[in-house]
């Protein structure tokens, strides 16, 4: 392990990188070195192996511990995890736990249960459904309340587009293997006080297949799986809120033994809105009115998700009212026939600058202002006084006393 380059230097991020940081280094560095985008640059070849490889161990937590306590050596498969056999597998190069990432258990771990007291493993040759994998797709406000269809790419395991699954270099196939004589499954007794014993377990020699990869793929190193970048268009339903997913069904990790897909969980990053704010299905937004607009009421036009909409505000409107557009907010991702509402709230706004004609004409409306709120050293506005508590009135009352 000796000649192997640091994993963090590798991707060109610092040890105390976040997993996300660790994912984006990994999408720039792997999207340099891809071999699409280089054919037949072997540097580049190298290169896009140490980088699937430094993120098959830094985005696995378990795997990143055990690296950065002890280096390469701790996520040596035949050292801390003991290989997996003479079966051709021993060096997965950067798909080292493949399987293990993908269903769940390593190659020489399928399905070996307790074994013990004749009983009988599970077939580690039945088909297996691959897992489930997540995706982001990034979307404006207006996206995610409307729905919409989004193109994203994404990794997942398919089979390898070289042997085509089989693990096997092109013109060779397997062999039986030599310790199980190809039933996959080894059978070992152990003598106790209460008697003889028997258990089946998966062949160590060819991990439970039955047949052992002498000559493997140079692309996948006998796994016959493959980490890959899938392009799909997806459909976005409409009302989907940050937090959320939707689910594409089979459209996950390929199985094992020809195995269904597992599922595609797509999560959304939604971009926040200039004008709107969203709370469950309502949508929330202010909008500025001039002071004669609000003392002699105005048809003012209102910005929602349908365009703009005609809303008579009457007379004597004050500064923070807020009122309702029905059904005009955003519509329920689970039942297309609920929609929530629209809250507009209603800002007056106040010039900082004034022509002298303006303020003569502002100097006689004050003059024959009606029920003017007081605000001088004579008291105080009844506007306010209203707004004043029973202790702070009482307080004032005795004061004067």
């Amino acid at each position: 392990m000796a000649d192997k380059r640091d994993f963090y230097e590798v991707l060109g991020v610092d040890k105390s990188a976040s997993e996300d940081e660790i994912k984006k280094a990994y999408r720039k560095k792997a999207k340099q070195y891809h071999p699409d985008l280089n054919p037949g640059d072997a540097e580049a070849e190298k290169h896009f192996k140490e980088v699937n490889e430094a993120y098959e161990i830094l985005s696995d937590p378990d795997k990143k511990s055990r690296y950065d306590r002890f280096g390469h050596a701790g996520v040596d498969p035949n050292g801390f995890g003991g290989g997996a056999g003479g079966g051709g597998y021993a060096d997965f190069g950067d798909l080292g736990d493949i399987f293990s990432s993908i269903f769940g258990g390593g190659f020489g771990g399928f399905g070996s249960g307790f074994g013990g007291f004749g009983g009988r493993s599970a077939n580690p040759n039945a088909p297996r459904r691959g897992s489930n994998i997540e995706a982001r797709v990034n979307l404006t406000f207006e996206e995610a309340a409307k729905g919409c269809k989004k193109t994203i790419d994404f990794l997942r395991i398919e089979p390898c587009d070289v042997c085509h699954g089989s693990g096997c270099k092109e013109g060779t196939g397997t062999e039986t293997c030599s310790e199980c004589h190809g039933s996959g499954q080894v059978t070992t007794q152990s003598r106790t006080p209460f008697g003889v014993f028997q258990s089946t377990k998966p062949c160590p020699k060819c991990d439970g297949k039955g047949k052992i990869v002498k000559d493997p793929c140079p692309r996948c190193k006998g796994v016959g799986m493959i980490r890959r970048t899938a392009t799909m268009e997806v459909k976005v339903p409409a009302g989907i809120d940050v937090g959320n997913a939707f689910t594409i069904r089979g459209q996950g990790n390929y199985g094992a033994n020809g195995g269904p897909q597992g599922d595609l969980y797509v999560i959304p990053n939604i971009k926040p809105h200039p004008i709107f704010e969203r709370d469950g299905y309502d949508v929330f937004c202010n909008v500025r009115i001039t002071y004669s607009m609000a003392v002699l009421g105005a048809e003012i036009y209102v910005p929602t998700l349908d365009g703009k909409v005609k809303y008579n505000m009457p007379a004597g409107t004050q500064s923070g009212t807020r009122f309702r557009l029905r059904e005009r907010g955003i519509v329920n991702v689970n039942n297309p026939n609920i929609r929530g509402d629209q809250y507009v709230t209603v800002i007056v706004d106040v010039p900082k600058k004034v022509t002298e004609h303006q303020k003569e004409l502002l100097a006689q409306f004050d003059a024959e202002y009606i029920d003017k709120p007081k605000n001088d050293a004579t008291g105080y506005s009844e506007s306010a006084n209203k707004k004043r508590t029973i202790f702070e009135k009482m307080k004032d009352a005795f004061d004067d006393m």
